[in-house]
């Protein structure tokens, strides 16, 4: 008989806090790390969407997002080369910060699939509407234009040198970024209670042509990803995290920069079922920016999926493995595998599938009549190299009782997979870059 776990109903916002200093230079690992926390909130948070039209969005949003991941991952970028390849671009979460001497307040995407920071900058020739005004460089003391021959230019891959160091970014849904190379002072908001944080001369671009309606609220986007022009990279950082709290809950969530990062664990965050599993992180040459993990398996109720562990595996040509995403709502994996996952669901389930499609999603079950917000489901468990990962129902069924259906938060990829957000759910995720590895902890994220 299949294992089973009781499922509570819910759904998702985020948000997060800061603290202190820079870090070092490379070559000095001894001195201290910065500790910065920063609040997130998903892109529709302040939009009036019941929370099955959250769910619509976000799933809308993760299909091209799939499309653009796949594809930066086979395709190396181009070198010295205005023709821009194609990048990840929206995300789920936004973050508050400012830009600038005096300080001048902005929103912008958090991207654990792209590296570069930028924000519109006026005078601007064609921008996108935002909610607070454009910066204007002119009006900082603290601007500066970064050189062609910089490092930070150099990294950029995709440049012209044109009175300075321009860049184009596209995202493969008409969207995209283009203007020059700047440094500047980053001040990060500080959430409860804490001060803010400033960090100097951080490379950025300065978007001038934006064009696109994939920003969500945002002004631009800020990076996280494993290439040189990242956030992560330019504070030359150890470690990072996040948590994300439910779907739907309108709930804050946080991001952890430096030290902060694992919330010294040996404390009370980790929760007694289960604690912390780690697994290494994989770097993938044709694309350092993602997040690989190995995963070798799936365990739905007591049945192990028959994959081979090859299935998952990076491939030479950048193509296949697995991704743990930021910005991708749902999980994704290779459509022989989706298949096997989905019979497996619905042999356990003791619910008929349902015919309706209003969700999006693969694979729905009819809710009972007598639904109140809880019923058994199979328990499911990702089981990543060196790690066991069983995951609270509410992490893969999403409940609907307006339109009565329960339905599976996966979905089929032709190749590569990724581990979205919703499986992250009351997770602290634990980047360790020093050690090569990403730890997963049981956290009400809510509560950090």
């Amino acid at each position: 008989m299949a294992l089973s776990t009781s499922l509570t109903l819910f759904l998702l916002v985020i948000l997060l806090t800061p603290s202190l200093p820079l870090r070092p230079p490379p070559d000095n690992n001894q001195l201290p790390q910065p500790a910065i926390r920063i609040p997130l909130m998903r892109v529709d948070s302040n939009e009036n969407y019941t929370n099955l039209q959250l769910l619509q969005r976000a799933i809308h949003r993760s299909k091209k997002r799939l499309q653009r991941l796949t594809t930066m991952a086979t395709i190396p970028p181009a070198v010295n080369n205005i023709t821009a390849p194609v990048r990840a671009g929206d995300g789920e979460f936004l973050m508050n910060l400012s830009i600038g001497t005096p300080a001048k307040p902005f929103s912008a995407i958090m991207d654990t699939g792209s590296d570069l920071i930028w924000t519109q900058c006026s005078p601007c020739t064609k921008c996108f509407n935002q909610p607070t005004p454009v910066f204007d460089p002119k009006n900082s003391s603290t601007s500066s234009n970064i050189t062609c021959d910089s490092e930070l230019c150099t990294n950029l891959n995709i440049f012209k040198c044109d009175n300075g160091c321009n860049y184009l970014y596209t995202y493969g849904d008409e969207s995209s970024t283009q203007g020059y190379m700047a440094m500047e002072t980053f001040t990060f908001s500080g959430g409860l209670g804490q001060q803010p944080v400033s960090v100097p001369k951080l490379g950025f671009g300065c978007g001038v042509i934006n064009l696109g309606l994939g920003f969500g609220q945002g002004s631009g986007l800020v990076g996280l990803g494993r290439g040189p022009l990242s956030l992560i990279s330019q504070l030359n950082l150890q470690k990072f995290s996040y948590c994300l709290t439910s779907i739907g809950e309108n709930k804050t969530s946080t991001l952890l920069l430096g030290s902060l990062a694992d919330l010294n664990y040996n404390s009370t965050i980790g929760s007694t079922n289960g604690g912390m599993k780690m697994t290494p992180l994989i770097r993938n040459p044709s694309q350092p920016t993602f997040y690989y993990l190995s995963l070798e398996g799936i365990t739905i109720g007591e049945t192990l999926i028959p994959v081979s562990k090859s299935t998952f595996k990076l491939q030479e040509d950048g193509s296949g493995g697995m991704i743990i995403d930021s910005g991708t709502t749902i999980t994704y994996l290779q459509e022989d595998t989706f298949e096997m996952v989905k019979k497996e669901f619905m042999s356990q389930m003791k619910l008929r599938v349902s015919r309706s499609d209003n969700i999006g999603l693969d694979l729905c079950f009819d809710l009972p009549s007598d639904f109140g917000g809880k019923m058994v489901v199979p328990k499911l468990k990702f089981h990543f190299k060196g790690a066991d990962l069983e995951l609270p129902s509410e992490n893969y069924m999403v409940a609907d009782p307006g339109t009565g259906v329960v339905c599976l938060a996966m979905a089929a990829s032709g190749s590569m997979s990724i581990f979205g957000n919703v499986q992250q759910q009351n997770l602290l995720i634990i980047h360790d870059l020093e050690r090569e590895s990403l730890s997963f902890l049981p956290t009400q994220c809510d509560q950090l």
